[in-house]
């Protein structure tokens, strides 16, 4: 094996890419075997010792991992438990959001008789974690799972509209505005101007703008803190949920992503 690492293994995009690869490698090997030492690590990764100390050096100074005393070895670090509480957070909010609001939307969805369902914001997407069927959506499309996008769907500008502004800006920068049907909004002015209408009347609309032919409304729901956490949507056929009928029936759902909010503290 030659000793020098740039031939060692093929670059993914750049040697920065390629030094987050093998530091990954490295808590991925070290998780596996429990410990392991520099030449271990080097070997395994394919890179010379000089370069693996290096990776330790940096994921040590980020408390990633550490020395096993003083056998030369090292071991992932506490500084895993942050960030694993970080994710532990998240699910347990995201889960807390599904169990705390499926009573209101089972009732919302009665009473606006259409799909109602409850989204976060997961990267540059918004996720549905659950969904109720109304009377009248028997052949609804299942969207719990599904990513849709933020500036095309009525749950995605409540998530929009609530972060900062750099913030929005960076996760529109890397969507992007894809122009699904002719309806959908793919200029960066108009859909701040529209999200500005969001915070104002606290609901947004979708028009035809995911799918021809369904309409959706949505409201915010929020943590004990204030922050907007998710949005509840009721969606239906253009034909039957218009316009007039969602504006008639967004304080329903506004009163309904309130009573959530209550249930989560807010």
């Amino acid at each position: 094996m030659s000793n020098d690492a740039s031939a060692a293994r093929p670059e993914a995009s750049g040697g920065g890419v390629q030094s987050v690869d093998r530091a990954v490698s490295i808590m991925e090997i070290l998780a596996r075997r429990g410990e392991a030492g520099v030449t271990e690590l080097a070997a395994e990764i394919e890179v010379h010792k000089s370069t693996a100390f290096r990776l330790l050096g940096a994921l040590e100074a980020r408390g990633l991992v550490e020395q096993a005393e003083d056998r030369g070895k090292y071991r992932l670090g506490f500084g895993l438990v942050r960030l694993a509480d970080s994710v532990s957070m998240r699910m347990d909010m995201r889960m807390d959001v599904t169990q705390r609001s499926r009573p209101v939307c089972r009732r919302l969805a009665e009473e606006i008789g259409e799909t109602v369902n409850v989204a976060v914001l997961r990267s540059h997407h918004a996720v549905n974690l659950d969904q109720v069927r109304g009377p009248a959506a028997v052949t609804a499309h299942n969207w719990v799972g599904q990513l849709t996008p933020l500036h095309a769907t009525s749950s995605g500008k409540v998530l929009l509209a609530h972060l900062d502004r750099r913030h929005r800006e960076d996760l529109l920068r890397a969507a992007g505005l894809e122009r699904y049907t002719p309806g959908t909004v793919t200029s960066v002015e108009a859909l701040e101007r529209e999200l500005a209408g969001v915070r104002e009347h606290g609901y947004a609309l979708s028009l035809e703008e995911l799918e021809v032919g369904l309409n959706a409304i949505a409201a915010p729901v929020r943590s004990f803190r204030g922050e907007v956490v998710a949005a509840v949507s009721a969606s239906g056929p253009a034909y039957r949920f218009s316009e007039k009928r969602m504006r008639e029936l967004a304080p329903v759902l506004v009163k309904g992503a309130g009573e959530i909010s209550h249930r989560l503290g807010g």
